[in-house]
């Protein structure tokens, strides 16, 4: 009998839990071609169909449901396996972070932690995919979101809050909110907010920004705004050290909930190590810094809204 391939086990097994050929080919990394062909051969090795190929996606057949079940349990073990070898030196904390917020606030810190910490090895993971926090080396994880994530424990740093921020040249011609519908906005396009959250707040509701750049990451359009293309609708992780520095001005001091925050998210089943939660301590410890030293800057007295 012909040796079966993992390969083509870990296809059958992707594919019947995602329910298609593309979603599988995705978190494999092989095109929806190959994975079919690896489904196929196995499926001829073991002299069994597996799925039903039906417009709306695989069926597992009677026999499929059953290989599966005994798939999904078997690379579960041996993910968590390889996560644990990956683990065995605890001196590395594997963190990881959207790439805005490491490069926007994290990395201005990170040698305050290291003088604070040196028996710990920060290792960085930026990125904004989530990861399987029972299985993977990460150990700890920071997310922006509503905070309801399956699976995991989720605790609350930070409420997000939005402002405008903009150049101290833009800033200098602002006298009242609705100076704001003067300027050009420079958007980014995969915010989980809106103008409007921060328009309505301050009385202005249904008023339209116009738009002059969009991008497709936070970090550029902030680097708009410094660059003094228009204003951005920003959160205090983001925008805060240019406000503290003073390449930016957030002109009216009125801040929004977005109805969002920022959550450490860790494992649920995984005990926490004396790595992570210094590591949580301290960036609290930071956050809290860094929101006093934002909120004591004084609004521009040329930018207060004016009296009633």
């Amino acid at each position: 009998m012909n040796a079966i391939h993992l390969n083509g086990l870990r296809a059958v097994e992707a594919a019947g839990r995602l329910g298609s050929l593309a979603a599988a080919a995705e978190e494999l990394g092989v095109t929806p071609g190959a994975v079919s062909q690896q489904i196929a051969k196995t499926e001829a090795q073991l002299g069994r169909a597996f799925f039903e190929r039906l417009p709306r996606g695989l069926v597992p057949t009677d026999a499929g449901r059953l290989l599966l079940v005994r798939l999904s349990s078997a690379f579960a073990e041996l993910a968590e396996a390889v996560a644990e070898a990956r683990r065995r030196d605890e001196s590395v904390l594997t963190v990881s972070v959207a790439p805005v917020f490491a490069a926007r606030w994290l990395v201005y810190r990170l040698n305050r932690f290291a003088d604070g910490h040196p028996e710990v090895r920060l290792r960085i993971d930026a990125t904004t995919k989530l990861v399987n926090l029972d299985t993977s080396d990460v150990d700890l994880a920071i997310r922006v979101g509503a905070g309801h994530w399956p699976g995991v424990r989720a605790e609350l740093l930070l409420e997000q809050e939005v402002f405008p921020v903009c150049s101290p040249a833009l800033a200098a011609g602002l006298r009242e909110p609705a100076d704001i519908l003067t300027l050009p906005a420079v958007i980014d396009e995969h915010a989980m907010f809106s103008w409007e959250v921060w328009l309505k707040a301050v009385g202005l509701s249904g008023a339209e920004m116009t738009v002059r750049h969009t991008f497709n990451e936070a970090s550029l359009a902030l680097d708009a705004a410094i660059a003094g293309q228009g204003v951005m609708l920003a959160w205090q992780t983001l925008a805060g050290y240019a406000v503290v520095k003073g390449s930016l001005v957030a002109p009216f001091g009125v801040r929004a909930k977005t109805g969002f925050g920022h959550y450490f998210v860790t494992s649920a089943s995984r005990r926490e190590g004396k790595a992570a939660l210094a590591f949580k301590r301290w960036v609290r410890e930071e956050v809290e810094e860094g929101m006093r030293q934002l909120f004591a800057i004084p609004v521009p007295s040329a930018a207060l809204p004016s009296s009633p």
